[in-house]
């Protein structure tokens, strides 16, 4: 089955990658930062901005894609400290109902920018 490499305008402008690629019904996400839709770091240094910032651009592409939130049926995590995953989970809980779609955590040095502080890549199963 062939896949398709989407071009989204809902989050900011990829440089290098893409957002997201679609085979069939599932869509894989690229891991999302801290970014707005006009390029712009949001919550520098404040880990609950961050993540919600990148579930938003979770959602934004998967509402393009015909998707919502609920549609995600793996994520893979990169924090850069282990003290934010309280911070992470919080925002999880209130954006996601328990059982809680599988999920890699993973602690790491730094990301792409020093000034990101979580990336979540995202695979995701569209209806119909």
């Amino acid at each position: 089955m062939a896949h398709q490499v989407l071009t989204l305008t809902s989050v900011h402008e990829p440089t290098g990658y893409s957002h997201a690629s679609r085979v069939g019904n599932t869509l894989y996400i690229a891991g999302q930062v801290a970014k707005d839709r006009d390029n712009n770091l949001v919550g520098r240094s404040d880990i609950e901005a961050q993540v919600r910032q990148v579930y938003a651009n979770l959602a934004s592409i998967l509402e393009e894609t015909g998707g919502r939130l609920e549609n995600i049926v793996k994520m893979t995590t990169f924090l850069t400290d282990l003290a934010s995953i309280g911070s992470y989970r919080k925002v999880r809980n209130e954006l996601f109902a328990e059982p809680y779609p599988p999920n890699t955590l993973v602690i790491v040095q730094s990301l792409f920018s020093p000034e990101y502080l979580v990336e979540i890549e995202a695979i995701a199963v569209l209806d119909g």
